[in-house]
């Protein structure tokens, strides 16, 4: 296994910061007229697979979408919910579906035409939710110590694991959807095996993976980014 410590990163090229505005509406479009930011910190941010669109989830209890293309309000928010939106993810194949998660270990999942939930399940996730890559047949989410596999179609638990020593705040898939990354607890779903990659000093804030080499990046409040292969 090979890493590389970048403890002082800095970016290579300057991006363009858009700040993002949007009503306060129910399940319904927004009022252009009348635009509204989160009012609480922002948990979680996905863009719809092949569109310009992205969601994002609060702990001020909405789930709000978005086009990066006009982004001065948003398309539709979701702001009735009764706890803290902790994470969210579209599907990679049926674009028009994603998912969120919320304090109380309830994930909704959620149309966008028309923008209404079709479907609750109380199985279980707090922190995190990611769908298996290309064709999201898997639905991975993070509970306290625990993650949990749902089949996504009959919304039932494939397979449970438990060998988490802290908290699970954050979930990777590989690019074949073969294995899952869990605050550097690599999952094998074939073999149901699992492996602990001593990682970081501190809390692993988030992992990401490359969709062009495969590499894994883990940053953490230790002030490092590592990257794994």
């Amino acid at each position: 296994m090979i890493y590389f410590l970048l403890p002082h990163l800095k970016p290579i090229v300057d991006f363009l910061v858009i700040e993002l505005g949007c009503s306060l509406e129910y399940g319904y479009s927004a009022n252009r007229d009348h635009p509204e930011e989160h009012q609480y910190l922002i948990t979680d941010i996905r863009f719809r697979p092949n569109s310009t669109q992205l969601a994002t989830a609060s702990f001020d209890k909405s789930v709000r979408l978005w086009d990066a293309a006009n982004p001065s309000y948003c398309l539709h928010a979701y702001t009735g919910h009764t706890s803290h939106v902790m994470s969210l993810d579209f599907h990679p194949k049926k674009n028009d579906l994603f998912c969120f998660c919320d304090s109380n270990n309830e994930i909704r999942y959620w149309s966008i035409s028309p923008f209404s939930c079709t479907r609750i399940s109380k199985q279980g996730g707090s922190a995190q939710v990611r769908f298996q890559p290309i064709n999201g047949h898997l639905l991975a989410a993070a509970s306290d110590k625990v993650v949990s596999i749902f089949d996504v179609e009959n919304d039932r638990q494939t397979l449970c694991f438990q060998g988490h020593s802290g908290v699970v705040n954050y979930l990777c898939w590989d690019l074949n959807g073969e294995l899952l990354a869990s605050s550097l607890e690599l999952w094998n779903m074939v073999e149901n095996k699992s492996m602990t990659v001593p990682a970081h000093e501190n809390i692993i804030a988030a992992l990401a993976q490359s969709p062009l080499t495969g590499m894994v990046a883990s940053a953490s409040h230790d002030s490092s980014v590592k990257l794994w292969k």
